[in-house]
C-alpha cells in the first residue's frame, strides 16, 4: 500500500490558478476520492459526476461514473462505478492524468494529475495544500458558465450543413423580432 498525492486543478473561465493537492491511499475507491475533491472545494455531492482516465493530451478515456448506468447490461463498454473501483487499478503512469466532470449542467471540470507517491499510507483522504479561493458551486449558470458559441447566423455565415439545409432559412432576420 502507498499514498498517492494528486494535484486537482479547477478549470475556471477567468484562468486563475485554483488547485488542491490531495493525499489518498492507493487502495481507496474513486467515490472517496470524489468526496475528498468536493470537500476541498466546498462543493456538494448532489450532482451527477464522472471520472475519465486521461492521457498526456487530456483526452477523455475510460469513464468511471458515480452511479451504475448499465441498466442491467454487462459488456466491456459499460463504465465502472466509483464506489467499487480502486484508484490503483487505473494508475498507468507515474504522472497519471484524470479528468473529473462534476454537475453535467454546470460543467465543472477538474484536471487531476498524480504528482507524488508516498510510502506512508494515509488513513483517509486529506487536502495537504490549497491554492486559490474556491468559487461558489452555484456561481455558474446552467448554460455552461456563460460560454458563448457563435452560430452561423451571428457570424454572417450562411453555409449549409452536411445535409444541405440552412438552419436560419426562415425569411426573417434578427431585427424582425
Amino acid at each position: 500500500m502507498a499514498g498517492l498525492k494528486f494535484r486537482v486543478l479547477l478549470d475556471s473561465k477567468d484562468k486563475s490558478e485554483i488547485f488542491r493537492d490531495i493525499l489518498i491511499a492507493d487502495t481507496a475507491n474513486f467515490e472517496s476520492f470524489y468526496k475528498a475533491i468536493l470537500d476541498s472545494y466546498h462543493f456538494t455531492s448532489d450532482q451527477m459526476a464522472s471520472f475519465y482516465i486521461s492521457n498526456d493530451d487530456w483526452d477523455k478515456g475510460h469513464e468511471i461514473t458515480l452511479f451504475d448506468m448499465s441498466f442491467g447490461e454487462s459488456d466491456d463498454a459499460t463504465p465502472d462505478v466509483m464506489g467499487s473501483t480502486t484508484i490503483r487499478d487505473f494508475i498507468e503512469s507515474k504522472d497519471q492524468k484524470i479528468i473529473l466532470l462534476h454537475d453535467f449542467l454546470k460543467m465543472w471540470f477538474f484536471l487531476i494529475e498524480l504528482i507524488e507517491y508516498q510510502e506512508e499510507t494515509p488513513e483517509k483522504a486529506r487536502t495537504v495544500l490549497a491554492v486559490g479561493n474556491s468559487p461558489s458551486e452555484t456561481s455558474r449558470s446552467d448554460e455552461g458558465d456563460g460560454i458563448q458559441f457563435e452560430t452561423e447566423h451571428e457570424s454572417g455565415d450562411d453555409e449549409e450543413d452536411e445535409f444541405g439545409f440552412n438552419e436560419f432559412e426562415d425569411d426573417y432576420d434578427q431585427y424582425d423580432y
